[in-house]
């Protein structure tokens, strides 16, 4: 969940560079629910993976928390926010719907979160919003129905759907804690710093949750099947960790430093489009026309609900709580 710096478009050579940071971060993101789900469907538990992506993350960031160590002071509520929901929450929810329903699924399921936040500020907080964020929030409603085939009943698994809107809901939870621990008129802090923090704070809390010295080590030393295909099970999880984390979350944050917020987002959209490709080539796991139909809908309202809010400070109605104007709204459990 990269820090958005500014609402300014960048130019000139930067926005080329700036283009290739967020679709290589995109892509990273999508990943991580591929290079999983063949680890728990080899035996490991859901949260054992994620336990394992975020400690093996955290220990490479940690030379950046301690640079950071000023915003443990500064802004704990912050950090405690990012690490608890999301961090530990979005992905520990995501990777538990990823082992009963399909990546692609899940994933869009957790782009609900733009369209949360909006009710969240609408009805909880009593502000205005647009009429643009409103409509994007009817279209990713109506294309989430589409997605889980309301009309057959829920064909999918229910508590994997339930999961899945879990790590939306843990998104929306942290920009609300965020929204009240912030202080307008302190200087952003260091997206770089918060992850770290963040990352730390998740290791903690889902060691106590996770217990992973109960863990069956054993799986990591051999091959588990990915669509019929072994593959070693040591680099899908050096994947996870250093690709679909690190490099996912860096990349993210340099890309918008170097593009606006909003352009961003458009190819943060893109994250649940490869994760979905991916699953389909990799892992067998095929969506149905009415459901890529339903995705890109559910992908356009989050689009249209995350890039129609006025710049902060602003008198007009809002498209969303606040901090998400700083904290992108890219799915962290990709």
């Amino acid at each position: 969940m990269p820090v958005h710096m500014s609402d300014s478009v960048r130019g000139g050579p930067r926005n080329g560079v700036g283009l290739g940071l967020a679709l290589g971060s995109a892509v990273a993101f999508g990943g991580s629910g591929v290079a999983a789900k063949p680890l728990i469907e080899a035996g490991l538990d859901p949260l054992h993976v994620v336990w394992l992506r975020v400690a093996g993350a955290a220990l490479v960031m940690l030379p950046l928390a301690v640079r950071h160590r000023a915003l443990v002071r500064r802004c704990p509520g912050l950090l405690a926010g990012f690490g608890l929901f999301a961090v530990a929450g979005v992905q520990a929810c995501y990777f538990a719907a990823i082992s009963r329903i399909p990546v692609g699924v899940a994933l869009l399921v957790e782009y609900l979160a733009p369209a949360l936040v909006l009710g969240w500020v609408r009805f909880v907080q009593r502000r205005p919003v647009t009429r643009a964020a409103a409509f994007g929030v009817v279209l990713a409603v109506g294309g989430l129905a589409c997605v889980v085939e309301v009309w057959s009943g829920l064909g999918f698994d229910a508590l994997g759907l339930l999961l899945a809107l879990g790590a939306a809901c843990c998104q929306v939870g942290y920009f609300v804690l965020a929204d009240r621990g912030g202080d307008a008129g302190d200087a952003a802090p260091d997206p770089l710093g918060v992850i770290a923090y963040g990352l730390l704070v998740g290791a903690v809390v889902l060691t106590a949750v996770a217990r992973p010295w109960d863990m069956d080590w054993s799986l990591l030393a051999g091959s588990v099947p990915m669509d019929g295909t072994p593959v070693v099970a040591g680099l899908l999880l050096a994947w996870i960790v250093l690709v679909a984390t690190v490099l996912a979350y860096v990349s993210g944050v340099l890309s918008v430093r170097r593009l606006s917020p909003q352009v961003a987002g458009v190819v943060a959209c893109l994250e649940a489009v490869i994760a979905t490709v991916l699953a389909w080539v990799l892992l067998g796991e095929h969506l149905s026309t009415p459901q890529i139909i339903g995705g890109g809908v559910v992908l356009a309202g989050a689009l249209v609900a995350q890039s129609s809010a006025p710049a902060r400070g602003s008198s007009e109605p809002v498209a969303g709580g606040g901090p998400e104007r700083e904290l992108s709204g890219r799915s962290t459990a990709a």
